[in-house]
């Protein structure tokens, strides 16, 4: 189900993941006209099921944005199937559509994720989400007791290794193009995970499954699953017009839209939630945080409002 696009609303969400579902759920029960524009490309899509998610754990992830969407219409939101390609700003803001479509908002809640990029390694991308991974609190139990493996690809390389280890007494740290450190090395031998030096060239598979690690000296290693730090890019060129533009996050993984506790930005009128400003955010925390600045938003519409309404009320 899609519904139709209308000229203008209060707030306009762009990204229809856990946070923007969140958000326009809250928008649309304080009876704001709100609409979710969704490009239709979860960032979770190869997982089967959404972890560590209180009494919905283990949800795939299409049925629980689909009950998000049906959520979100039952207090008269609505929901699109689209690509945001611009904002621009005037009186109020102006989303434009890939397909030429353009509607009108008083706010703007942008909530479009981010994108993982991956290290250029043959087989690797086709596996990621099963049993190629990055997140032990997404996916660490199901891999749980198997033979894992771990590639240095990132600065969060050697934590994952650690936290990996948690859940496994065989692990392997894969130096690959990022040796440890003397320090690294130290810890990791601490925690008995060897560590494999050469480039890693390639990942092998049988029946739909990772078998093992190829090295550039031609040497397989076995793995059951790798563990992967991908650079994480927000998704977010479609605020360049407004001067909103991602930032290298802290941490070092990546690029987000800094915002404040609440989900401002710098922008006036722009909030962000989910992974678009805070990469790590898994679907409960991303929820919340659309969730957190829906209120903000529409405490911010209020006082606009009252504003509006006291200087009519004086003339």
């Amino acid at each position: 189900m899609t519904d139709q696009l209308r000229d203008s609303y209060d707030v306009v969400v762009i990204g229809g993941g856990a946070a923007g579902l969140n958000g326009a759920l809250m928008l649309a029960r304080s009876r704001r006209s709100v609409v979710v524009i969704d490009a239709g490309a979860p960032r979770n899509a190869p997982a089967a099921g959404v972890h560590g998610l209180l009494a919905r754990d283990g949800t795939n992830p299409a049925e629980l944005l689909e009950t998000g969407r049906a959520e979100v219409r039952g207090y008269g939101g609505q929901v699109i199937s689209g690509e945001v390609t611009a904002v621009t700003r005037g009186d109020d803001f102006t989303v434009s559509l890939a397909d030429g479509t353009t509607t009108r908002a008083r706010r703007l809640l942008v909530t479009s994720g981010l994108t993982d990029e991956l290290p250029d390694i043959p087989g690797l991308r086709a596996r990621w989400g099963r049993d190629v991974l990055h997140c032990p609190y997404c996916h660490g139990w199901e891999v749980r007791d198997q033979t894992i493996g771990v590639l240095a690809s990132g600065p969060m390389s050697m934590h994952q290794a650690l936290l990996f280890r948690q859940l496994s007494d065989d692990v392997t740290y894969f130096a690959h193009t990022l040796p440890p450190t003397t320090e690294q090395a130290e810890q990791l031998a601490a925690w008995g995970i060897p560590v494999v030096d050469g480039e890693v060239t390639s990942l092998e598979g049988a029946d739909d499954r990772l078998t093992g690690v190829q090295l550039s000296d031609g040497s397989l290693v076995r793995r059951d699953a790798l563990v992967v730090a991908p650079r994480m890019v927000a998704r977010a060129g479609f605020l360049a017009e407004l001067g909103l533009k991602p930032a290298e996050h802290p941490s070092g993984t990546g690029e987000h839209i800094p915002a404040d506790a609440t989900g401002r930005t710098d922008v006036p009128g722009v909030w962000v939630a989910g992974n678009v400003t805070e990469p790590a955010a898994q679907v409960g925390p991303a929820a919340a945080a659309g969730a957190h600045a829906a209120a903000q938003i529409n405490a911010d519409l209020i006082m606009a409002d009252t504003s509006r309404m006291v200087a009519q009320h004086r003339q």
